[in-house]
């Protein structure tokens, strides 16, 4: 950042530094990408602090997806979706990928592999009924799928909620064990697994418990009350209200 501001303005801004450490009066806003649907807003909260609801990132401008994913999509029911995005070992993609197939196959569904950086491996043979892809814009796959398995970063699992489908998360660390627990407790998805206990079997219980009718009934109401949020437009009016 400091040599973007140099390259551009010749020298960096007054005080520059992180705004946090400032920030001391209740007149500067405190505002969370969240929804209140996930995480109600604490009634013990100062009226600076704003619950705004998800910014969302959609589709860029011209994305078309690839016919052969299209084809695929076509073919059949819904897939499961499995990724685990920049996170795994690439030591253990192979494996990683062998064992989301036997998973897949044990629940029978059809299922949509997401290589991501190295979490799963394209150089393993998949049945008919799976597809595999570096990556596609969740705003636009995730609709499309009948279930999602993924890692349980905070983005990938704001996009699986927006998208009103139920969740299976395979936290691997991080911040990713508390999403994994909310959105299980929320009944929108299956109790979590660690990455460290994923087995094909627990793998295909968890997708099985995810399409259950009552997960799929509570997925698809607060996916529509996550899609009828404005986060981003809340959180420019909350700033212009303070500083414009």
């Amino acid at each position: 950042m400091k040599e973007f501001w140099k390259k551009q303005f010749g020298h960096t801004p007054e005080h520059f530094g992180s705004p946090y450490t400032r920030q001391v009066t209740h007149s500067n806003p405190t505002i969370i990408s969240c929804s209140q649907y996930v995480f109600p807003r604490p009634a013990d909260w100062p009226g600076h602090v704003h619950l705004t609801g998800y910014w969302f990132l959609d589709d860029e401008p011209g994305w078309q997806p690839p016919a052969t994913l299209v084809d695929f999509l076509n073919r059949g029911k819904p897939p499961v979706y499995v990724g685990f995005g920049s996170i795994g070992n690439s030591r253990q993609a192979e494996q990683t990928t062998r064992l989301v197939v036997q998973a897949l196959q044990r629940s029978g569904q059809r299922g949509l592999l997401a290589t991501g950086w190295n979490g799963l491996s394209d150089t393993v043979a998949l049945p008919a009924d799976m597809h595999i892809l570096e990556s596609a814009p969740h705003s636009w796959l995730f609709p499309r799928m009948s279930a999602v398995v993924h890692h349980g970063g905070a983005s990938t699992t704001a996009a699986g909620l927006r998208a009103g489908v139920p969740g299976v998360i395979v936290p691997h660390g991080n911040d990713q064990f508390a999403w994994a627990r909310r959105v299980w407790e929320l009944g929108v998805a299956a109790k979590p697994i660690p990455r460290k206990k994923l087995t094909a079997e627990a793998l295909s219980d968890g997708i099985d418990m995810a399409l259950s009718e009552p997960i799929l009934a509570k997925a698809s109401e607060l996916g529509q009350k996550i899609q009828a949020e404005d986060g981003a437009g809340t959180a420019a009016r909350v700033i212009l209200d303070c500083f414009g």
